[in-house]
C-alpha cells in the first residue's frame, strides 16, 4: 500500500514545481460548454474591469463559485524573483530613475486553488509605513492592504489568452465537434494590465495579472 502512495505524493510535488494548475473539475469538450466556457471567462472579464479591486472581485468570485471553504483570497508571495521596473513602468508611476520602485510577485489563492499570478510594481512613498511593513512582511494581497487609501483602477489592456470558440463563430464558423477527451484549457486564461492611483491621481501600483485555467474549476453551468 505504501507505494502507491509513496507515487502519488511525489507525483503532486511534481506537479507543484512546474507550476502548472491542475483542475479537479473537467469541462467535456461539446460546443454546448465552449459557449458556456466562453461566457464564465466574460462574466470574469466584466467583473474585474468594473471593480477596483481584483483581490475583493477574486473573493467575490471564490465564494459564488465554492472553490474554497474560505473563501478569502489569500496572497502567497513568490520567493526569489525581481524584475527591476522599466523606464516604461517609471513612467506610468510618475517616478524618477532614482526613486525606489518595491516589485512583489504574488499568487492569488483560494484555498488550494492558484486564481492569479500577478507581478506588481509600487511606490512606497505614496503608501503608509504600516502597509510597506505588510507588503515586504506578510502575504497579505497588495489590494487588501492598500484599500483604506481608496485607490482607483485604470485598466491599460484586458487580453482573452483563451478563445474557446474560434473566430468568426458567431458568423457561422465551424466549432469543433465534440470529443471524448474533455476540455483542454491552458494554464493562463485572462491577463489584465492596469495603473492604481490614489483620488488625487497619484498612481500607486503598476499591475500585470495573469488569471489560470482554476477560475474554470467548478461543475459546469447547466443551462435551463
Amino acid at each position: 500500500m505504501r507505494k502507491p502512495i509513496l507515487t502519488a505524493v511525489v507525483a503532486s510535488m511534481v506537479v507543484s514545481a512546474s507550476g502548472v494548475f491542475a483542475q479537479t473539475v473537467s469541462w467535456s469538450d461539446t460546443p454546448v460548454s465552449r459557449v458556456k466556457a466562453l461566457a464564465v471567462l466574460q462574466t470574469l472579464n466584466s467583473d474585474l474591469l468594473s471593480h477596483d479591486s481584483a483581490t475583493l472581485t477574486l473573493d467575490r468570485w471564490c465564494s459564488d463559485h465554492k472553490l474554497a471553504d474560505n473563501a478569502k483570497i489569500v496572497a502567497e508571495a513568490v520567493k526569489g524573483v525581481d524584475k527591476p521596473a522599466t523606464a516604461e513602468i517609471r513612467t506610468a508611476l510618475k517616478v524618477g530613475e532614482t526613486d525606489r520602485v518595491g516589485y512583489r510577485r504574488v499568487r492569488l489563492m483560494c484555498g488550494a486553488r492558484v486564481l492569479s499570478e500577478a507581478d506588481n510594481w509600487y511606490v512606497p512613498s505614496r503608501l503608509t509605513d504600516d502597509m510597506n511593513k505588510q507588503l515586504e512582511t506578510t502575504d497579505t494581497a497588495f489590494g487588501r492592504v492598500v484599500k483604506p487609501l481608496n485607490f482607483q483602477r485604470h485598466t491599460i489592456s484586458a487580453e482573452l489568452l483563451w478563445q474557446p470558440l474560434p473566430k468568426g463563430w458567431d458568423m457561422g464558423a465551424a466549432i469543433s465537434p465534440s470529443s471524448q477527451k474533455p476540455l483542454e484549457i491552458p494554464e493562463h486564461v485572462i491577463q489584465h494590465k492596469a495603473l492604481l492611483s490614489l483620488p488625487d491621481g497619484a498612481p500607486i501600483s503598476m499591475v500585470v495579472e495573469s488569471y489560470t485555467r482554476e477560475i474554470l474549476d467548478f461543475a459546469p453551468p447547466v443551462l435551463k
